[in-house]
């Protein structure tokens, strides 16, 4: 099989962050990835990637706003014809930054939020930023940006759930993102604490297709349910290698973000050779592209090209297996892992751990 060129870059440009969300999927141990590259190195790797056939960039965290350099970057990936996303907390998007990016060229943003309500928002955020927050949806709205509102799902809000709907059209955004948390850092170690139920689950697709329906042309919503809910796992990023390249702060390249957190990979640096190089060739990117690595029941399942046997990082993080079936299909003979995390968090009373780590200030 033919190795396409990826589409898309995940620039991590930082792990700093002054919100401390407990489903955070940046690393529970940030203190080993202290490092950030410099201006220089950032744009050579932008570079790169649009010589690759990369045609967008998405400028990430931790909080990307807190590099002073964001604008340069943005500016460079501009001149190299990529378009260029945002992905921000909001806490520093105020006016005046806002336009600075608007003037370099940022084509769009993504502004998170916690919960629909103030307190709870602040709560979950591990700071004082709802109000923020509306003002930089504001401010970019009024800087002319596709404005995203992006709120993660979980135990803890979905109650709110109608009430996000409606925030988000009063906000006047163009997109409202509804992510249910996908357990891996943070989230993972907050699992039990975190995981909604089933009837959670089943109420909330209820209410978003209620909400589509009622709000058509008005506010796109996507809705990205909880994997451990499902019968067949997603396909990890489009398939491991395929679409996806990731950069972290201290260098690192990734086929997806979360593969850092798995120990005993021996995972490239852009010191070590162009994105090009090592996305055809190094041995990471090879070893779980395609189909050639399954085991049964994907080696011989009809789905095999659709979801790629799921998430190398959710196999490894609940099997302790890289190589294994996602647990989370039905057909995977370690499912009872994932029926057993959800049994324990429908009984067990857990409190939240909040992200720790730098925060920028």
């Amino acid at each position: 099989m033919e190795t396409p060129s990826p589409y898309s870059l995940l620039a991590e440009l930082t792990y700093r962050c002054p919100l401390q969300c407990p489903y955070c999927s940046n690393p529970v141990e940030m203190s080993r990835y202290a490092g950030e590259l410099e201006t220089r190195c950032w744009k050579r790797v932008l570079s790169e990637a649009s010589s690759l056939g990369i045609v967008q960039v998405h400028f990430s965290g931790g909080e990307p706003l807190l590099r002073d350099d964001l604008e340069d970057l943005v500016a460079h990936a501009r001149s190299e014809d990529l378009y260029c996303h945002l992905i921000t907390s909001g806490v520093k998007a105020d006016e005046k930054r806002l336009g600075q990016l608007k003037e370099a060229g940022l084509d769009a943003i993504q502004i998170s939020l916690q919960d629909s309500r103030q307190e709870e928002s602040d709560w979950l955020a591990g700071a004082r930023s709802f109000e923020i927050k509306q003002s930089a949806v504001q401010a970019a709205r009024e800087q002319g940006f596709p404005i995203t509102l992006n709120i993660v799902l979980h135990r803890h809000n979905l109650g709110q759930l109608e009430e996000m709907i409606e925030l988000a059209r009063q906000w006047k955004v163009d997109k409202l993102e509804l992510a249910h948390v996908q357990y891996a850092g943070w989230a993972l170690r907050n699992r039990a604490a975190l995981l909604p139920t089933a009837e959670m689950v089943t109420r909330s697709t209820t209410i978003v297709e209620r909400a589509r329906q009622s709000l058509a042309g008005q506010l796109e919503i996507v809705h990205v349910l909880p994997d451990y809910f499902q019968q067949f796992p997603k396909a990890c990023l489009h398939g491991w290698g395929r679409v996806f390249l990731t950069v972290s702060p201290d260098g690192s390249v990734l086929p997806c973000q979360t593969a850092r957190e798995i120990p005993g990979l021996q995972i490239p640096t852009v010191e070590d050779g162009s994105l090009e190089e090592i996305w055809f060739q190094d041995p990471l990117f090879q070893r779980f592209r395609g189909t050639d690595w399954m085991p049964e029941p994907c080696r011989s399942c009809d789905r095999r090209e659709i979801d790629f046997g799921g998430c190398r990082c959710q196999a490894f993080l609940v099997t302790g297996d890289l190589s294994a079936t996602d647990p989370v299909c039905h057909l995977s003979p370690k499912r009872f892992l994932i029926d057993e995390a959800i049994s324990e968090s429908e009984t067990a009373e857990r409190e939240l751990v909040f992200r720790s780590g730098p925060d920028g200030f």
